[in-house]
């Protein structure tokens, strides 16, 4: 994946985890004070709801203002300007609390006048029975309040915890958008460490590539000289040696020279230089050296091109190494025996070419990937074909620079044909230098 590419993913994740984080935590933050505020108001309607009662069963009259007052988040002092019965107030709590379905614990303490302290009245359970030994010892931390006289303090030591589980779901959907950005995080960081490891394989290639050339030309000079020696001439023996050394000169430097102009084409160095051809004069001697192959293992290449010049507008180097890896594969893939049909025709100002096989095919899974880098279609433990996955991949890649179109069609057990479709150029004088 290309550097660039990886960049702006990261910076539109970045983004973009941001953006969701930020409205996350706004829902997060939202959703609490308005429970919150539920929760206060509730509270302060059921204190409000219990001071009338009392001061109802009192025959007393409320004050006119300020008969709650919510000292903290969780502890409200309620004003009732007439004396409280400890055990009136829990079973009227207990019941406010139902009616307004706060299913929350409470506990709650009376002011006594003659000691200027808070009594402490008892830690009620919202869901539980109260045992005798629920009661804590010493009450919590439930202060006096100055300047009133007959008044009780409740306080809810569970708000935090009620307010969370009335906020299950949005907890339940932060969790998976925290893991989800944690997810994306380590896919990043995946993503960063192989395009590393990759990059530092892809240089190991190329400079061990670059080392190659120079052994291989002295392979090349040496085999040379060997083979003009006349004492080897003479000797069937060291002559067949000396082509030997040859052949496999020419496959290894075809496979570097492979390796090399992949490694051009991803550094973006690549550049095709298009020229006036005509393929009747560029095709003819790939095929008469396809059909010397062919013909060398006992197989048959035909080929049948329109009658006419076919004038294309391409570089001919690579159009030439095109044609020769088409042709080279259908030879290696085309059985023990191959039968190569080379067939091209005219229509709509375009040239169709077909260079087919016959033999074992191609299952459709394996298709679709046919033009990927080293990809290699898999045959078990049969490996009686040599190759790196190289050659149908420089040729997507040499038809994409040309913007030409190639696609495979192949039923397993009647062949593969690869199909080229190339757009016929103009008279050359119309073609722009």
């Amino acid at each position: 994946m290309d550097k660039h590419v990886i960049r702006r993913v990261i910076a539109l994740g970045v983004v973009a985890i941001i953006g969701i984080v930020g409205m996350q935590t706004y829902w997060v933050a939202t959703t609490w004070n308005l429970n919150d505020t539920e929760f206060s108001q509730k509270a302060q309607l059921a204190l409000y709801g219990v001071a009338r009662q009392l001061a109802a069963e009192n025959k007393a009259d409320l004050p006119k203002r300020d008969i709650v007052r919510q000292r903290s988040s969780n502890y409200f002092i309620v004003n009732t300007e007439s004396e409280i019965d400890a055990q009136r107030l829990e079973y009227l709590m207990q019941q406010e609390l139902q009616r307004l379905n706060l299913d929350i614990d409470f506990e709650y303490a009376i002011f006594d006048c003659s000691t200027n302290e808070m009594a402490y009245g008892g830690y009620c359970y919202a869901d539980a029975p109260q045992l005798p030994d629920d009661v804590p010892a010493a009450g919590g931390n439930l202060p006096p309040d100055e300047g009133l006289l007959y008044y009780f303090g409740v306080k809810f030591p569970t708000r935090v915890g009620y307010i969370w589980q009335k906020m299950q779901l949005v907890v339940f959907l932060s969790v998976i958008l925290i893991l989800t950005v944690v997810f994306f995080i380590y896919s990043m960081i995946v993503i960063l460490r192989q395009r590393r490891l990759a990059g530092l394989q892809k240089e190991f290639i190329d400079n061990m590539t670059h080392e190659f050339k120079t052994p291989l030309s002295t392979i090349r000079i040496a085999a040379d000289v060997f083979a003009r020696d006349p004492y080897v001439a003479r000797d069937a023996r060291l002559a067949r040696y000396a082509r030997l050394i040859h052949d496999q000169y020419e496959r290894l430097h075809e496979q570097v020279e492979k390796v090399l102009q992949i490694a051009r084409i991803e550094r973006g160095g690549f550049d095709v230089q298009r020229e006036f051809i005509d393929l009747q004069e560029l095709l003819p001697p790939l095929l008469s050296s396809a059909r010397a192959r062919t013909e060398e293992r006992s197989g048959r290449l035909t080929w049948h091109l329109p009658d006419r010049p076919i004038p294309l507008f391409a570089d001919p180097l690579h159009l030439t190494n095109i044609l020769h890896n088409l042709l080279d594969n259908a030879i290696k893939y085309g059985g023990h025996t191959p039968h190569i049909a080379v067939v091209g025709r005219i229509a709509r100002h375009h040239l169709h070419l077909a260079v087919s096989d016959d033999g074992p095919g191609i299952a459709p899974e394996h298709q679709r990937r046919l033009f990927e880098k080293f990809y290699r279609v898999p045959t078990g433990d049969v490996h009686d074909v040599r190759g790196f996955g190289l050659g149908l991949y420089y040729v997507s890649q040499i038809c994409r620079a040309h913007r030409w179109s190639i696609r495979v069609e192949s039923t397993p057990g009647r062949g593969t044909t690869l199909h080229l479709r190339l757009p016929l150029s103009p008279h050359p004088q119309a073609v722009p230098a």
